[in-house]
């Protein structure tokens, strides 16, 4: 029998109580910086069971201001910003070359919770890729060797073989150099805490660096 996607999407629910707690945030006692919160919000996550707390959504745009989204990995976050690797001549690195912002978020449906961020994105230095991707897997490293990220593929043959290679070559040379592989660092002008609540009374609470950039200032915003 066909699938009927509007009837399906009828019969689903969002934070099911079985499986989902709303914990509450009291803005009042949020710390002044976003980082604080934003670390405290994820070891919560990882705590409560939330299976990829690290994928985040990454959204850019093209030169002509068009966007694009795609999941990625969280790399760190410090006070030079929230880090995510990729090749500089993939579609996003492209992206972020023309248009060097992009905009972060992160969805936790274990706890009801959203992070979102937006910001700048500066590339960082060679030296701290290369040890970001060397410190992963053997698998993150062939993939990065495999290369060639976004260019159009002519068979899932052509794909084994240059897969197959690049794994022997990083069984073969652990630290092999992957000159394209970029770590990019967005430092947030803005951060959204987004609690979600049972009687849909969301509390959003949003950081926005000050004028000075020497902190910032909290708001709540109207869920």
């Amino acid at each position: 029998m066909e699938t009927d996607l509007h009837e399906l999407l009828r019969s689903l629910r969002v934070w099911d109580p079985a499986v989902t707690e709303l914990p509450p945030l009291d803005p009042a006692g949020a710390p002044g910086d976003p980082l604080e919160l934003f670390t405290r919000w994820f070891a919560e996550a990882v705590a409560a069971g939330e299976r990829e707390p690290h994928t985040v959504s990454l959204a850019t745009a093209d030169a002509e201001g068009l966007p694009d989204a795609r999941i990625v990995m969280l790399h760190g976050a410090d006070a030079d910003g929230w880090a995510f690797a990729t090749h500089a001549d993939s579609r996003k690195g492209r992206h972020l070359a023309a248009r060097p912002y992009a905009a972060l978020v992160f969805y936790w449906p274990v706890l009801g919770r959203q992070v979102r961020l937006r910001g700048p994105v500066a590339v960082a230095p060679a030296d701290q890729a290369r040890a970001d991707l060397h410190a992963r897997s053997t698998g993150a490293l062939a993939a990065a060797l495999t290369g060639r990220q976004s260019a159009e593929l002519d068979s899932p043959e052509e794909l084994a073989r240059a897969s197959q290679a690049a794994w022997e070559r990083a069984e073969r040379e652990p630290d092999a150099p992957v000159p394209s592989w970029t770590l990019y660092r967005l430092r947030p002008v803005e951060v959204e805490f987004f609690q979600g609540e049972a009687r849909r009374r969301h509390v959003r609470l949003t950081y926005r660096r000050t004028e000075e950039e020497e902190g910032w200032d909290r708001r709540l915003l109207w869920p």
